[in-house]
């Protein structure tokens, strides 16, 4: 996170108020909806390149592995509401066990989504980003999510140091509200994500 970004957020932890829809809550709607849009052009791209080019190509070798990540990534936001729900009672201990078990199955999610992307590439099929369109739209659409999970793991680390340092109170905490936001923003994309690369290909 940029000097310029900490601050801003410090600034909008200074002025902005729990109660309420506020500004600063309005203004990560926003941001949420504009990724929003984003993951829905790349899985609206995904699903009219399957139907262009003959579903039955559209299928991975099944693996359990995505299956446990999933299972993974939507344990996680139960840490996040409780991290979340915590600081807004002003409890301190929750909110950092929250955060820390958020950030652990998050990051264990990114080595299993690793694992499998070294299963694809070293595999058999040697199935990687250039060996087809299939390819092209798999692991653009799943890398980009993958990347939104670093980017909340990166943000989630950042609100937990600041945590242990007793930054945030039971009045001034947005960037917690953010985070917790973000974070199930992500969660929800992955339903879609993984339904659509996952689940609907085991029913054809």
């Amino acid at each position: 996170m940029s000097v310029a970004h900490g601050e801003q957020v410090r600034i909008l932890e200074e002025h902005g108020q729990e109660s309420g829809r506020s500004l600063n809550w309005w203004g990560m709607v926003f941001f949420i909806g504009s990724e929003a849009l984003i993951f829905a052009n790349l899985i609206a791209a995904f699903l009219y390149l399957e139907i262009r080019n003959n579903s039955q190509v559209w299928k991975l070798e099944f693996s359990i592995v995505p299956f446990i990540a999933s299972v993974i990534l939507f344990s996680s936001s139960w840490f996040v509401h409780q991290a979340g729900s915590g600081i807004r009672k002003g409890n301190q201990k929750q909110l950092i066990w929250g955060l820390t078990g958020t950030i652990i199955l998050g990051l264990i999610f990114l080595g299993c989504q690793a694992y499998e992307y070294n299963s694809l590439i070293t595999g058999p099929e040697h199935f990687t980003i250039s060996s087809s369109i299939f390819g092209s739209a798999f692991f653009t659409l799943t890398g980009f999510h993958g990347l939104h999970v670093t980017i909340g793991a990166i943000f989630l680390i950042v609100c937990l140091i600041r945590s242990t340092r007793g930054h945030f109170t039971k009045q001034q905490h947005f960037a917690i509200q953010a985070a917790e936001m973000y974070w199930h923003f992500v969660d929800i994309v992955w339903v879609f994500v993984f339904s659509l690369v996952y689940l609907v290909p085991l029913l054809r």
